[in-house]
């Protein structure tokens, strides 16, 4: 896999920590893998929107990755929800389903951000750089490099 600069929280140099919310295993898997290849910590996963909304109350991450279709509850629902309670909530939206409309009712609903699947790990890279803003960094001061 690339290598990736560290991603750290600048409020105190530690690991950004990230929710995974998707019900296919093995994608909650890939993406940690990815998370992790950036210097992130998984603080917690789950497979539907439900779970996610009790994930995030738990264990405020910093980021939350969450997937649109899932049963129980789809990713935009949780997405709102989140947010609604939590206005500092920072959700990418990763789903193998592109609509336009689904990507701009997450947008609408909270969502910072959506990225396709397959996931590529470079576009993740960025995109967490993207939403983090000014509240992630590299401790070498150097973006993602091969």
């Amino acid at each position: 896999m690339e290598q990736f600069a560290t991603l750290v929280r600048a409020k105190d140099n530690k690991p950004v920590r990230y929710l995974i919310v998707d019900d296919s295993i093995f994608a909650r898997k890939n993406i940690a893998k990815m998370l992790e290849s950036f210097g992130g910590t998984v603080v917690g996963e789950a497979g539907d929107g439900c779970t996610a909304i009790t994930e995030y109350e738990r264990l405020q991450p910093d980021l939350v990755l969450m997937d649109i279709t899932m049963p129980q509850m789809e990713g935009i629902e949780a997405a709102e929800r989140i947010v609604r309670q939590h206005a500092q909530a920072k959700i990418v939206m990763v789903s193998s389903v592109g609509y336009q409309e689904n990507i701009v009712a997450a947008l609408q609903k909270g969502a910072r951000h959506f990225v396709q699947k397959p996931v590529k790990a470079d576009v993740l890279y960025e995109v967490i750089r993207y939403v983090m803003g000014d509240e992630v960094l590299t401790p070498q001061g150097v973006g993602a490099g091969a």
